[in-house]
């Protein structure tokens, strides 16, 4: 079972990635339509966060979502380990789909239309599932039997 709770957490690592290299062609065909590029000259070490407001909001929604990707699924990996090394069960791996499953569906959202109210919706569930796997981890740790472990 540890490779199906590891699973998830493969699967979003790659839906990062994509997401990476989705900003790629957002980001760049904004800047090559700018009729004014003075705003874009003069620095050096220019930073993604340099074009806000300069190119259009919807160009920068797969970096800001990329950035999200960042955060919270930081303690979806640590708690897919957890539970991976102390012995998942079916809930545990179920539990970590949708968590995938919304934070994609999040992803997709917040990169094409951006709307707050379903965003922040798909948001708050993604994060009730992570809570349960979190607590789950919890659990599994603090009650690990030890007699239970291989010596």
């Amino acid at each position: 079972m540890q490779a199906q709770m590891l699973a998830p957490a493969a699967v979003l690592v790659v839906w990062t990635l994509i997401v990476l290299l989705w900003i790629i062609p957002a980001r760049f065909g904004a800047v090559a339509k700018l009729a004014d590029k003075s705003a874009l000259t003069g620095k050096q070490g220019a930073r993604g966060n340099d074009l806000e407001g300069v190119i259009p909001d919807k160009a920068n929604w797969p970096a800001h979502n990329h950035t999200h990707l960042h955060e919270q699924p930081t303690l979806f990996y640590a708690t897919v380990l957890i539970l991976a090394l102390m012995g998942p069960g079916a809930i545990d791996v179920a539990l970590a789909w949708v968590y995938v499953a919304l934070r994609i569906v999040h992803s997709l959202w917040q990169i094409l239309v951006n709307a707050i109210p379903v965003r922040f919706g798909l948001f708050l569930i993604s994060t009730i599932a992570l809570i349960v796997l979190a607590v789950r981890a919890v659990m599994a740790t603090l009650l690990a039997d030890p007699s239970a472990l291989p010596v």
